[in-house]
C-alpha cells in the first residue's frame, strides 16, 4: 500500500488549523500532530521557564517564550513551537507577534517525551538550527541530561553538573541537579 500523500500547507493555513490542532507542527508544508506531553515534561517545562525567564529578565536580554510558533522556513513553510525559547532584545518585533514569530528563537529548548524518536529529535535540532537559532537544548528526563547543540557541535551536561556558560547565555548557571529534583 502506497503511503498517503497530503498537499503543501501554507504558513497561513497552518495558522488558521492550529486553532482546531494546538498540538500540531507544520515541517516541510506537513502537519504534523504531536502527542500531548505527560506531567513530568510540564514540571520540567515550567521549571525551565521559570529559571531562564528569570535570568533573561534581570540581564534584560529579551523574551521567553512557551508554546509559541516559531517560523523556520518559507520554502519549505516549517513552523516549530519549542518547548521553552529565548528571543534576544533586538529580534523581539514591537509589539510582540500574536501568530507565529517571524523567525528562529536564539535558544530553542525541547524536553524529551517517552514519544519521541531520535531522528525526529535530529530533524527538529538540525531546523532549528538550519534556521538561524544559536543553540538547541535536548533535555531527557530519563538520562536526566542536557545536550546543549551549536553549529559547531554538542555538549552533554550530566545530572550532577552546572549547565554554566552555555550558548546562548553565557551568564546563566543552571543547577541540573535542581531542575531534575522535581521530578525524581
Amino acid at each position: 500500500m502506497a503511503p498517503e500523500i497530503h498537499a503543501p500547507v501554507s504558513i497561513d493555513e497552518f495558522s488558521h488549523l492550529a486553532h482546531r490542532l494546538p498540538d500540531a507542527e507544520l515541517v516541510g508544508g506537513q502537519v504534523v500532530e504531536l502527542v500531548l506531553p505527560g506531567a513530568r515534561h510540564g514540571v520540567l517545562v515550567a521549571g525551565l521557564s521559570y529559571q531562564l525567564r528569570d535570568h533573561v529578565m534581570a540581564s534584560k536580554l529579551g523574551i521567553v517564550v512557551s508554546d509559541a510558533g516559531f517560523i523556520l522556513s518559507k520554502d519549505p513553510p516549517t513552523v516549530r513551537g519549542p518547548d521553552v525559547a529565548v528571543v534576544f532584545r533586538d529580534r523581539v518585533p514591537s509589539p510582540v507577534p500574536a501568530k507565529f514569530f517571524p523567525g528562529p528563537p536564539d535558544l530553542a529548548v525541547e524536553v524529551l517525551s517517552p514519544e519521541d524518536r531520535p531522528g525526529e529529535v535530529a530533524a527538529k535540532v538540525a531546523d532549528y538550527l538550519r534556521a538561524g537559532a544559536r543553540a538547541v537544548w535536548i533535555v531527557d528526563p530519563d538520562a536526566r541530561t542536557v545536550t546543549v547543540h551549536t553549529s559547531g557541535g554538542a555538549a552533554t551536561y550530566g545530572r550532577d553538573e552546572v549547565l554554566r556558560g552555555a550558548p546562548p547565555l553565557p551568564a546563566l548557571e543552571l543547577t541540573l541537579q535542581t531542575l531534575f529534583a522535581e521530578v525524581d
